[in-house]
């Protein structure tokens, strides 16, 4: 499986911007799919994750309410709806798929990584 990952950019606090994560590869419903970010000088942190039919969802308390992970298995995608978006969520976002539920310890959970997307939230 491959990902990829687009749709960052730059944008005003209080603005939004939708991310996808595009899977190659037939199997991509057999994967729980997150997003991961990494802001400058911190480390790399959870943000949500969806279960393998999209019925299951699990954010970071930092973004609950803002927001929303949904994905289509028919399109091998999973998005990223960010809403009322704040200069903290400044960060290189990551898709990553693993085979199981709940949060990962380390980064070798993970079975595949994108390649990440830049977005910026000015103040």
């Amino acid at each position: 499986v491959q990902l990829q990952a687009s749709g960052g950019g730059l944008v005003q606090t209080g603005g939004s911007l939708r991310l996808s994560c595009a899977a190659s590869g037939r199997t991509f419903s057999s994967y729980v799919m997150d997003w991961l970010r990494q802001a400058p000088g911190k480390e790399r942190e959870f943000v949500v994750a969806v279960s393998w039919s999209g019925k299951s969802t699990d954010y970071a308390d930092s973004v609950k309410g803002r927001f929303t992970i949904s994905r289509d298995n028919s399109k091998n995608t999973v998005y990223l709806q960010m809403n009322s978006l704040k200069p903290e969520d400044t960060a290189v976002y990551y898709c990553a798929a693993k085979r199981r539920w709940g949060v990962a310890t380390n980064e070798n959970d993970y079975d595949y990584w994108g390649q990440g997307t830049q977005v910026t939230v000015s103040s």
